[in-house]
């Protein structure tokens, strides 16, 4: 049974970093690209980044670029989404999502996390 679990949503001041994580069972993770989606009330989910099965290569959201960043440790089953200067558009659920093999720019996963509440506030 695959499972992805994220962590470390909340609600944070603008400006300030958050660090998502998301923990994965059940595949190999190795051998799956990740991706991290968000989705504001009201509207569509929305790729935010993206990250090859080796960690070597990496995609964002233009929205998103230069601000946040994704990794991975493949020791750990872990991806990780370290967000800084957070601006109130940033509110949405995130949610992680695995495919196999998937390159970072992927928009369609097989798999996908329950999500974690992001809130930015002024």
């Amino acid at each position: 049974q695959v499972q992805l679990v994220e962590s470390g949503g909340g609600l944070v001041q603008a400006g300030v970093s958050l660090r998502l994580s998301c923990t994965a069972s059940g595949i190999i993770f190795r051998n799956y690209g990740m991706g991290w989606f968000r989705q504001a009330p009201g509207k569509e989910r929305e790729v935010v980044a993206g990250i090859s099965w080796s960690g070597g290569s990496t995609y964002y959201a233009d929205s998103v670029k230069g601000r946040f960043t994704i990794s991975r440790d493949n020791a750990k089953n872990t991806v990780t989404l370290q967000m800084n200067s957070l601006k109130l558009e940033d509110t949405a659920v995130y949610y992680c999502a695995a495919r196999r093999n998937a390159v970072p720019t992927t928009t369609s996963y097989d798999y996908w996390g329950q999500g974690t509440q992001v809130t930015v506030s002024s």
